[in-house]
């Protein structure tokens, strides 16, 4: 297993290489950047120097004058050493950004994720159970108004209802307004309260495919001749399901957990945005839409690690559920 591991760290970062030299070319050959933006600021002044002047300096600056093999090496070696570039639009170094939003976003999709697999795997399973019964219809029905609900109508529904119709959470934010003035835990009650609503939007939104999929692996089990031969020894219900079916329904479920790891850190856009939570995605769009290079090359990467990350964590817990993995 160690070695399985360490092969698997290894081939990451090379996938990880590839990955970042892929993301460079295609940010060194964007047709427009902030940087030509600056250039055509600064020569519009009294006095200036041309357009042309300054993007060269610009460009000598930001290191985006050499080749792209060059530049690539060039910005790798600085990468290792964790220097990541200043941001162009923040003005401040890119890791700094990164600082002051990625809990935000950590603590949205962490509280989401949880809630969405306390609530996903045993309706699934309780679906799969009494199949074809009232309770699968509800469920069924549940996970289909999750899947088909857009997001940005859902969330606009609950700050209409709960924000604007009854005023019980605050339409925007992260904190109230006497934030500062609370104690340590009217502070923490207050932040809660203001995760209410994002929290919800992403669990009902993201319940339904995980629903879906538990039951279908469920009923799969359920179907399987060793679950007839534990109810035929006379095992109870509740031990056929938790034991022999519900370890066996976990295989592929992992596999959705591993997927889920860079949703923790990646950030929910259209969420933050609606929500008013200045979180890494809603950061890192308008970065990109502003042409922050330097920004949108390490949010891009970082993403890309995640996700080799969770792929690896996928794989560990393979051999954790299923004992046959670890033999093979």
């Amino acid at each position: 297993m160690r070695n399985y591991i360490i092969k698997r760290i290894l081939i990451a970062f090379v996938i990880l290489f590839l990955v970042a030299f892929i993301i460079y070319t295609l940010m060194r050959s964007m047709p427009s950047s902030f940087v030509e933006a600056i250039a055509r600021e600064r020569a519009n002044l009294p006095g200036s120097r041309s357009y042309t002047e300054w993007l060269q300096q610009l460009n000598q600056i930001y290191g985006l004058d050499s080749g792209i093999i060059k530049g690539f090496f060039g910005w790798l070696g600085k990468v290792v050493q964790g220097d990541f570039g200043d941001s162009w639009v923040y003005n401040v170094p890119v890791t700094e950004v990164f600082k002051e939003t990625i809990w935000y976003s950590f603590v949205l999709g962490s509280v989401a994720f949880l809630f969405e697999i306390i609530i996903a795997i045993p309706l699934g399973i309780l679906a799969a159970r009494k199949q074809y019964s009232k309770t699968d219809y509800a469920v069924t029905v549940v996970a289909l108004i999750g899947i088909s609900l857009p997001v940005f109508f859902f969330a606009t529904i609950l700050k209409l209802v709960f924000s604007i119709n009854l005023g019980w959470f605050d339409l925007y934010g992260t904190v109230g307004r006497y934030y500062e003035q609370l104690n340590g835990w009217q502070q923490f009650l207050d932040l809660a309260k203001h995760y209410v609503l994002p929290v919800f939007t992403i669990v009902m939104i993201s319940i339904g495919g995980l629903m879906r999929y538990t039951r279908t692996n469920m009923l799969e089990v359920l179907n399987s001749d060793y679950i007839r031969t534990a109810r035929a020894k006379g095992l109870t219900e509740r031990r056929v399901i938790n034991y022999h079916g519900f370890r066996n329904t976990l295989i592929p479920i992992v596999t959705i957990i591993g997927g889920s790891i860079p949703g923790l850190f990646a950030g929910a856009l259209v969420t933050e945005t609606l929500f008013g939570i200045t979180g890494i995605g809603k950061t890192a769009f308008d970065a990109m839409r502003s042409g922050d290079i330097p920004f949108s090359m390490f949010y891009l990467l970082f993403l890309a690690a995640l996700t080799l990350l969770g792929t690896l964590v996928a794989d560990i817990l393979y051999a954790v559920v299923d004992p046959r993995v670890r033999v093979n």
